[in-house]
């Protein structure tokens, strides 16, 4: 059953990341394989969704998995709202999704204390799906997929740099990666 969910849901991330994936250099394509990797663990982990409920780590999992949820919502909002995609040069890139074709720079809201909110997002469900189960190899699903992730958002940086310049460069010098005040 896993085998065949991995196989339909891997052959879905493909078909939305298949612009990406021909381009092995844009951020894209690293994301692409941060998503996999996370399918692998909620396919590897999901047994023990609900076991030991109230065992620490089962909370701990919760308050990440639960707290993914506003972080990409904010993300998300704030892009659609203020980023406006006019099209331009940033909107002739098909490895970008529509969301991610923004001609203006958002820092405000939760943009003002972290750059990738939706990588942040992602790096809550990673952890949070791993806790279910902090076996040997759920850590090292984490572990792949936290660097994938930062890999990620690296080149992300790099492409942002580009198309908005000193603006970005500004931005970074004060904000955070990934978690507000710290990383």
């Amino acid at each position: 059953m896993e085998l065949i969910l991995f196989v339909l849901v891997s052959g879905g991330l493909a078909l939305l990341s298949r612009h990406s994936l021909a381009r092995p250099r844009s951020h894209g394509f690293y994301r692409f394989l941060a998503w996999e990797l996370l399918l692998v663990l909620v396919l590897l982990n999901w047994r023990f969704w609900f076991v030991q409920p109230f065992a620490p780590r089962q909370l701990a999992s919760w308050v990440l998995l639960c707290g993914s949820i506003p972080l990409a919502l904010a993300g998300a909002r704030l892009l659609a709202r203020r980023g406006a995609t006019h099209g331009g040069a940033r909107g002739e890139e098909p490895e970008l999704f529509r969301f991610e074709r923004t001609t203006s720079l958002v820092t405000d809201g939760i943009y003002r204390y972290i750059r990738h909110p939706l990588y942040a997002s992602l790096l809550a469900l990673v952890w949070g799906t791993a806790l279910k189960r902090p076996a040997a190899a759920a850590l090292l699903l984490g572990l792949g997929a936290t660097i994938l992730l930062t890999v990620t958002a690296k080149l992300d940086e790099a492409e942002c740099r580009r198309y908005f310049g000193e603006d970005y460069v500004r931005y970074m010098a004060h904000s955070r990666m990934f978690v507000p005040f710290l990383f």
